[in-house]
C-alpha cells in the first residue's frame, strides 16, 4: 500500500481575501466583481478610530454610516483621507 500525500487545505480566507496593494492596510475582502468591498455602515467608529489611529471625536458605538451622513462623507475611504480626526 502506497502512503497517500497529505492534501494542503485552503480556506476560504485564503482564496478570497488578499492584501494586493503596498498601501492597503490588512485584508479586505472583493466582490465577485473584483472590486473592494465596502465597509459596512454599522460598523462602530471605536473600531475605525482603532484601526486607523484617528480620533473623531465621537462615542465609540456610533456607526459608520451615520458619522458619515452627519458630516456629509461620502465614504469610509474619503473620511481616512481627509484630515478629519488625525492625531
Amino acid at each position: 500500500m502506497v502512503p497517500e500525500e497529505p492534501q494542503q487545505r485552503l480556506c476560504l480566507k485564503e482564496l478570497f481575501v488578499t492584501k494586493d496593494a503596498p498601501g492597503m492596510r490588512g485584508q479586505r475582502s472583493r466582490n465577485q466583481d473584483g472590486q473592494l468591498r465596502d465597509k459596512r455602515d454599522d460598523t462602530h467608529m471605536g473600531t475605525i478610530e482603532k484601526q486607523y489611529n484617528r480620533d473623531f471625536g465621537v462615542r465609540s458605538d456610533k456607526e459608520l454610516g451615520n458619522f458619515l451622513k452627519e458630516n456629509n462623507i461620502a465614504s469610509l475611504n474619503d473620511l481616512i483621507q481627509s484630515d478629519l480626526g488625525k492625531k
